[in-house]
């Protein structure tokens, strides 16, 4: 039922706060239980998901970087800045209905335009 901008605004925030919080949150866990970490931290893993801390996860993939650098795959996304669409002629996911349309018009305008040059330059009209 909840399909209002306001409501999804707010449930991707609750979402981005989880994650932010989710390390702190999982230290304060373990500080609680520190009677024996290895015991402990196998119920937890049952109880809760267990999140690994950015900054260790950056030195695993840097690492993992160096050793296969061979098998590099390319993600990034070509993107023109002023339409805003990928090489697949596809708008970002962020982007709504209304903007895509106007963006759209705007492609379209430009178009023709520079066909009434065209047509203009091959008659060999001066304005």
């Amino acid at each position: 039922m909840a399909k209002s901008l306001r409501s999804k605004w707010k449930r991707k925030m609750r979402a981005e706060k989880r994650k932010k919080n989710a390390p702190k949150e999982l230290s304060r866990l373990k500080s609680i239980l520190k009677v024996d970490t290895d015991v402990l931290m196998k119920d937890v893993q049952e109880i809760a998901t267990v999140v690994v801390p950015k900054h260790s996860e950056e030195k695993t993939q840097c690492v993992v970087k160096d050793e296969k650098d061979d098998m590099k795959m390319e993600t990034d996304i070509k993107r023109n800045k002023k339409s805003l669409l990928d090489q697949n002629g596809q708008y970002p996911i962020w982007m709504n209905q209304r903007q895509r349309k106007r963006l759209k018009a705007k492609r379209e305008k430009g178009k023709g335009k520079s066909r009434a040059k065209a047509v203009k330059a091959a008659k060999g009209l001066a304005w």
